[in-house]
């Protein structure tokens, strides 16, 4: 049979239960509460995969880096010296050459016959100077003989004046007769001076027609010279001593005057064009120290040109090469190139990390717990090298960071190292 339990017994059961729950609830809520107020467990990461460098005192050499290329200094472009049509090319880049070797061949038919026209008109030229220098000659002789017929009448009546005078004076002739003789030699006189003038001025004539016709003669002759220099110019030759680098023509191609027919460089005279970020250009000086890796060997150099305005984000900056030159060095050989800024002396640096700008602000991993974690830190940075940078504040000489790129934890401020 059953019975009918107390009333109080149930109620306290009913409380019993909900206190349980609202226990369990609020044990719940304080784990959840302590579980999202835990940290994050901080990740692990391979000593091997990281850059890891330690800070240090004493000089840093700042130094500013960049490609570029061996180029000759002296560079010789060869133009046409003619219009014409390319025949053959006989040179080849890379080939030496002196200056008698023959490159290219150009032909032009209507300069053969310009240059066989100007040589008739030399000859025809050359015909006209000595048909009238035979006329003149010839005139010239007549009043040569003029001029000696009126040297002797002229002797003549002097000798005939000075009769009449001693015959005048034995008085063998009459007065009359004496000065009839004496204005006879007179007048011849006069007649031989003004022959004599004439004759001298006829010669000066001739002269002035010779030398004019002389002188067409020459403007002939030198057209024929540059007629034929023209020609011979159709036989492109280097010019000077050296290496032919390029050949920017083909055969059956037509050229005018003037266009680049070759380009020849003096290969034991380079020097090395180097681009550098136009950032950087400012404290780039002429005579600075550089050096210049060929990749079979570094030879040192000097500033020397700096470039007025950039292309594509660089400048390029010209270094002279001041050491002997390594086996295989040539023209258009790429070259890396390293110039000396200055020497910064007793001051706090490490290697440049993989992000960061110079005097900016950077968060980098220190080593702690005897290398086993590394902690973000953050860092001032100063001037920079290429391969350096300056630490202004946040680390000590002595620490060891990581300079490898951790932007893949930039969520954790510390890591473990493995």
């Amino acid at each position: 049979m059953d019975f009918e339990r107390p009333p109080s017994v149930a109620r306290k059961k009913r409380t019993r239960r909900v206190l349980l729950a609202v226990g369990v609830v609020v044990a719940a809520a304080l784990v959840t509460l302590g579980l999202s107020r835990m940290k994050p467990a901080a990740p692990s990461v391979e000593r091997a995969t990281l850059w890891i460098d330690t800070v240090k005192r004493g000089e840093m050499l700042r130094q500013v880096r960049g490609s570029g290329t061996l180029v000759a200094e002296e560079i010789r472009w060869i133009p046409a010296g003619t219009e014409g049509r390319v025949e053959r090319i006989l040179g080849h880049p890379g080939d030496r050459v002196t200056e008698s070797t023959i490159i290219l061949e150009l032909s032009n038919p209507e300069l053969v016959r310009v240059v066989l026209d100007a040589e008739w008109e030399l000859r025809a030229a050359e015909a006209d100077l000595t048909r009238q220098r035979v006329e003149l000659e010839s005139q010239l002789l007549s009043e040569r003989a003029m001029a000696a017929g009126v040297r002797a009448d002229s002797h003549q009546a002097e000798l005939e004046a000075e009769m009449q005078d001693k015959l005048a004076k034995d008085g063998l002739t009459s007065e009359l007769e004496l000065k009839r003789a004496k204005l006879r030699a007179e007048e011849q006189g006069i007649r031989h001076d003004l022959e004599e003038q004439r004759l001298k001025i006829a010669a000066q004539a001739n002269d002035a027609q010779l030398a004019v016709q002389q002188a067409r003669l020459e403007q002939r002759r030198a057209l024929h010279l540059l007629r034929k220099s023209q020609l011979d110019a159709l036989r492109v030759r280097a010019g000077v001593v050296g290496v032919l680098q390029l050949v920017p023509v083909e055969v059956g191609q037509s050229v005018t005057p003037g266009t680049n027919l070759a380009r020849v460089a003096e290969p034991g005279r380079l020097k090395a064009e180097v681009r550098i970020a136009e950032t950087q250009v400012p404290e780039v000086a002429i005579g600075q120290t550089a050096s210049i890796d060929t990749r079979n060997g570094i030879v040192p150099g000097r500033v020397t040109r700096i470039a007025p305005s950039s292309l594509n984000g660089s400048v390029t900056v010209d270094i002279a090469l001041l050491g002997e030159l390594p086996r295989g060095a040539r023209p258009d050989l790429n070259v890396d190139g390293t110039i000396e800024l200055e020497r910064l002396a007793d001051i706090l640096y490490v290697g440049r990390p993989a992000f960061g700008q110079e005097g900016g602000q950077v968060g980098l991993f220190r080593l702690v717990g005897g290398g086993k974690e590394a902690v973000r830190v953050p860092v001032k940075l100063g001037r920079s090298s290429v391969s350096t940078v300056e630490i202004l504040e946040g680390l000590a000489e002595g620490d060891q960071v990581v300079l490898s790129d951790m932007s893949s934890w930039d969520a954790f401020d510390r890591v473990r190292i493995n």
